[in-house]
């Protein structure tokens, strides 16, 4: 089964409402001689239809997922195919713009939410952190390599939580942020910088990233979570 000739099945199936394309072939430019069509099919709730039989179907150029319109609107609702889905392209869309709204609805964070979670990722950012320029103010190279990588993925986490997005797959990082930069971040340096602090650990450019993070967390009110570190802060700082 070919990804046109599914497309032409699906859409002649009335309990069809809704093919939504991710991944690599919903980002311009990314795709490859390797690159599958990753499908989702939305039926409408309690449609009758022989195409669930697809449902799990895996090929080098076909994957399906076949699922209910309520099943659909729960997907990533937290999890993993969150980021998936806000950079999908809308095949099919049945219900006059409602799939849209779905995925719309996927792309941005609640705002209370993103207040929590932000509070939670700075944490993890500055624990990482800490360790990793401890480890290598006491000489435990490949131990603040490892903590200055979780570091920056905590971080990532962070930034894109207050701009109400969900994280990119480091896959599409750069595609990401090439098109749709987060505000106050010059997306070169912030590429390099993580960048470095992944390949190398190391402290100076920890520190140096640090300082920008603590002043964007103070501005939007996570300053208590920085000041739980108490002393342990000038560790973190530039010196």
């Amino acid at each position: 089964m070919t990804y046109e000739a599914f497309v032409d099945l699906a859409v002649a199936d009335p309990a069809v409402v809704g093919l939504v394309l991710k991944g690599s072939r919903a980002h311009e430019g990314m795709t490859t001689e390797h690159s599958d069509h990753d499908l989702y099919v939305v039926l409408a709730d309690g449609a009758k239809t022989d195409l669930v039989h697809f449902a799990g179907h895996r090929s080098p150029e076909l994957d399906l997922v076949v699922l209910s319109l309520e099943e659909f609107r729960a997907v990533g609702m937290p999890g993993f195919e969150r980021y998936a889905l806000s950079r999908s392209r809308i095949v099919l869309d049945r219900l006059d713009g409602a799939i849209a709204q779905i995925l719309a609805a996927k792309a941005t964070l609640d705002a209370e939410q993103v207040f929590r979670d932000a509070a939670e990722w700075l944490d993890a950012y500055a624990n990482s952190l800490y360790r990793s320029v401890k480890n290598a103010r006491d000489g435990h190279a490949l131990a603040a390599r490892l903590d200055a990588a979780d570091s920056v993925g905590f971080l990532l986490e962070l930034l894109f939580a207050l701009d109400r997005r969900p994280r990119p797959y480091n896959k599409y990082l750069e595609w990401e942020l090439a098109r749709f930069p987060l505000p106050g971040w010059g997306t070169r340096q912030l590429l390099d910088a993580v960048g470095r602090i992944s390949a190398t650990g190391d402290a100076s450019a920890q520190r140096r990233l640090f300082a920008r993070v603590e002043t964007a967390a103070r501005r939007v009110g996570h300053g208590a979570v920085l000041d739980a570190w108490g002393g342990d802060l000038h560790l973190m700082r530039p010196e």
